[in-house]
């Protein structure tokens, strides 16, 4: 199959005003316009392995429309990869989180696997890369391409999202597999400096942490009937909401409507909409943690309270890139099944459909929205988009003091941060405190959406890359 050209819509930068201010507009207009001349006719072309279902490509869709709106050619390709490189790439995913996996080693035959089709995907790109054209290729699995970049006479960046804070022989192992192809490109981008390799050029090294995008889909103001009515239809909680439909606003101001069904595993009928919840959105994948997060609210969190446990990630069968998640929604299941009757019956596994890409940001809009306290307790974490989501809402979030989630959250101020993520005790203390306290709760969600509006929108984002990509140019 050739790559996939993923559409771009162009979007205005001056919508951000009303929340940004005029002196951040004038900021980044000026900043696009300078952009625009050091450009001179070259394109910025941006490769990762995935459309849907995951944190880069969330960002891609969005960022890449507001580029396109300053009128910068830019474009979106999705690489190709057989199972075998997927399953490959998710092995390296994990090594370089210190995390053995699938618990097979590197090999000679993993990195001719890799070369095919990193070369099969490289010379299909040649046919859109012109010589001094600015290539953005995001994370491990499109390492491979970057030498023909190179050779082609294109800029070339590569862009990390994930990693871990401590040396391993694991993580060194996975570095020393990638670092061949990366050797002679322009520009590393990394969210965190305690995840850079010690190899890494630092004169080439820019660090630029993710953002939100507040008219996405997923970060629109939702009323918590509107977020009520989308949950209902889904099957999450129960019960009609006085006549209220799962309707959502998309990007562009239009409205959709949520149409299809969570897959959901629960004993009993659906809770109501009333009771407190404790939500975690995640990818099933064994760094989330949401095993542990499963077992931590049963153990920990009061049974006898009015609470209740949503774990929610997307049909495993929709992320192409991530071929554990299936294995690990299994072992959820498991691992639910094993828990008192009690327990499970406080505790639901939903997968939310991927069909259609606005209605699962909307699911987990309203997952949000309606959350009594956000969870994200990984055990790694490079930047936690999910986190800043839910603190853009306004909501408390307990989250690990891993990775970049230690930048996002101030401790006490603009959430919790759980030091040890295997520590269940800690976590569920946490949670609880919460779920026990609503001024407390509200304090923190206040302060913490505060925090984002300053610190993590999608201006200071592309302000960052446009001041790389003069500096290259």
């Amino acid at each position: 199959m050739p790559l996939n050209s993923i559409p771009i819509r162009p979007t205005d930068l001056t919508i951000l005003e009303p929340i940004i201010g005029k002196d951040r507009i004038h900021r980044m207009l000026a900043t696009a316009s300078e952009v625009t001349a050091a450009m001179s006719g070259r394109s910025i072309i941006n490769v990762n392995s995935t459309a849907k279902g995951g944190g880069v490509a969330e960002m891609l869709h969005w960022l890449l429309r507001y580029i396109r709106g300053t009128g910068i050619d830019v474009s979106w390709y999705v690489m190709d990869g057989t199972p075998e490189f997927f399953a490959l790439t998710k092995r390296i995913h994990n090594m370089l989180h210190d995390n053995k996996g699938d618990g097979l080693a590197l090999t000679a035959a993993d990195v001719d696997t890799f070369r095919e089709v990193s070369l099969r995907n490289a010379i299909e790109l040649r046919a859109v890369v012109k010589p001094g054209d600015v290539v953005v290729l995001h994370d491990p699995q499109t390492a491979g391409i970057a030498p023909v970049m190179k050779e082609l006479g294109a800029i070339v960046i590569w862009r990390c999202h994930v990693g871990t804070e401590r040396d391993s022989e694991l993580r060194r192992a996975a570095w020393d597999f990638v670092r061949p192809n990366l050797e002679n490109v322009d520009g590393f981008v990394f969210t965190r400096k305690s995840l850079v390799p010690d190899w890494v050029d630092q004169e080439r090294l820019v660090l630029i942490p993710p953002s939100i995008d507040p008219f996405s889909t997923k970060n629109r103001p939702m009323t918590h009937e509107r977020a009520r009515a989308i949950l209902q239809n889904v099957g999450i909680v129960q019960g009609g909401v006085n006549g209220a439909v799962p309707e959502f606003t998309l990007a562009d101001g239009s409205t959709g409507r949520v149409n299809r069904m969570a897959d959901i595993v629960r004993t009993g009928p659906a809770p109501s909409p009333d009771m407190k919840f404790a939500v975690q959105v995640s990818r099933w994948d064994r760094l989330k943690d949401m095993q542990g997060v499963m077992e931590a609210f049963a153990e920990q969190v009061d049974g006898d309270r009015e609470s209740r446990l949503v774990l929610a990630g997307p049909v495993v069968t929709g992320v192409a890139d991530d071929p554990e998640g299936g294995e690990v929604l299994t072992e959820c299941v498991e691992a639910w099944r094993e828990l008192p009757h009690f327990e499970r019956h406080r505790i639901q596994l939903v997968c939310i459909p991927m069909t259609d890409i606005d209605e699962n940001a909307a699911i987990v809009n309203a997952l949000q929205t309606q959350a009594t306290v956000v969870i994200q307790k990984s055990l790694e974490e490079g930047f936690g988009l999910t986190v800043t989501e839910a603190m853009w809402k306004g909501k408390p979030v307990v989250a690990s003091a891993v990775g970049g989630i230690q930048d996002q959250i101030v401790h006490g101020e603009s959430g919790l941060l759980v030091n040890d993520p295997r520590d269940a005790k800690e976590f569920g203390s946490a949670v609880q405190s919460v779920l026990d306290d609503g001024k407390f709760a509200r304090e923190l969600g206040a302060n913490a959406a505060q925090r984002v509006t300053e610190k993590f929108l999608g201006d200071r984002h592309l302000l960052q890359y446009a001041e790389l990509i003069i500096k290259l140019i």
